[in-house]
């Protein structure tokens, strides 16, 4: 039962990843790339009726993991406390960004909510990158100091940076050059992905633009990607063993490059909604690949003293696990019927649907 509701609480995130994170990459568009008020508008038109609804599949996880695996819960919520409040902040700022513009028409008023909703998607961007991060890396369960464990095995706590930014140190911050370059990998690619779903949702005249905007940008992931192939080495010494030990697992890193591969033909699509299928290719098969390469672990212990915190010695007992399985199909079932009727209502080019206009 562990192994199945690990696979429930990634296949959440994963399409967490997915929906919430072309409102992240469209917010990141938004800054940089609409310079026009048209633009601005077929910007929010794209995301406006499904960024709420995205959000939830976030909270779908947290409760999944308070559910299933508490002491991975417990744990993570003290330790990364300093970042999450962050990370709650910037969701607060996204939201009331997009929902506060249209209440008063003024210059001044628009562009400061303007600039909340595309630095706040920016942010949350580089955030969850970083977080990634944090979980490949691993984080120094128990405080351990000296060979010795100060606290509890599952607890720690980390400042947003130690004062030597490496991911080797005794004492780990939250960013250093390893979580740091992850974040702007996922930088990256949710502005490829949020370009994507702009082109697929819209007429807009800036879709030309962000073609070229997504193979350009498509060159620098490639070269990031490559780059994070190669320093993985210096954290886990043999980053492959679970792909070495199971072949089928290459899958994940195909999928990867062949999302890869097709963002490349971006500028002759004859049908708006390939990018996206290949954004989201990539999206998925890069996640996927990060889960199974620390697969059992789910946060690795960087010292010899305590143990990495898996899904085995972090789950609940397995009268809950079984007790929470039919009112996850029933839940699952009711997703599903929500989210067809709702992109069936909001089908096609979004044009026309204004949002944040009262």
């Amino acid at each position: 039962m562990e192994f199945f509701w690990y696979v429930v609480l990634m296949g959440i995130l994963a399409v967490y990843l997915v929906l919430d994170g072309y409102d992240f990459g469209a917010g990141i568009i938004h800054l940089f790339f609409a310079d026009t008020e048209k633009d601005k508008k077929a910007i929010t038109s794209a995301i406006g009726p499904f960024w709420d609804a995205n959000e939830v599949w976030l909270i779908a996880a947290g409760g999944v993991l308070f559910f299933a695996f508490p002491t991975l819960y417990a744990s993570s919520f003290s330790g990364f406390y300093l970042p999450l409040i962050m990370i709650l902040w910037l969701l607060i700022f996204r939201a009331i960004g997009l929902e506060m513009r249209g209440q008063v028409h003024n210059h001044m008023w628009e562009a400061i909510w303007d600039k909340a909703f595309g630095i706040a998607s920016l942010l949350l961007a580089l955030f969850f990158g970083i977080a990634l991060g944090n979980i490949v890396r691993g984080v120094n369960l128990g405080m351990v100091q000296n060979g010795v464990s100060t606290q509890e095995p599952h607890f720690f706590f980390l400042p947003l940076w130690n004062p030597t930014f490496s991911p080797q140190a005794n004492e780990l911050g939250i960013i250093d050059w390893f979580t740091l370059f992850l974040g702007i990998v996922s930088v990256v690619a949710l502005t490829i992905h949020g370009a994507n779903w702009i082109i697929y949702k819209t007429n807009s005249a800036l879709n030309p633009k962000l073609k070229n905007v997504v193979f350009k940008l498509n060159f620098v992931l490639l070269v990031l990607v490559f780059i994070s192939l190669g320093i993985w080495h210096f954290i886990e010494p043999k980053p492959f063993h679970n792909f070495v030990e199971n072949p089928i697992l290459w899958f994940f890193p195909l999928l990867t490059f062949v999302g890869i591969a097709g963002l490349f033909k971006v500028r002759s699509f004859k049908k708006d909604g390939h990018g996206f299928v290949f954004s989201t290719l990539f999206l998925l098969g890069g996640f996927a690949s990060t889960a199974v390469s620390i697969f059992p672990n789910v946060l690795p212990s960087t010292n010899n003293v305590n143990p990495s915190l898996t899904i085995y010695n972090t789950a609940a007992h397995e009268y809950g696990l079984n007790a929470g399985l039919s009112w996850f199909f029933v839940a699952l079932f009711l997703v599903i019927i929500y989210f067809i009727i709702q992109y069936r209502v909001f089908s096609g080019k979004m044009d026309d649907i204004g949002y944040g206009e009262h």
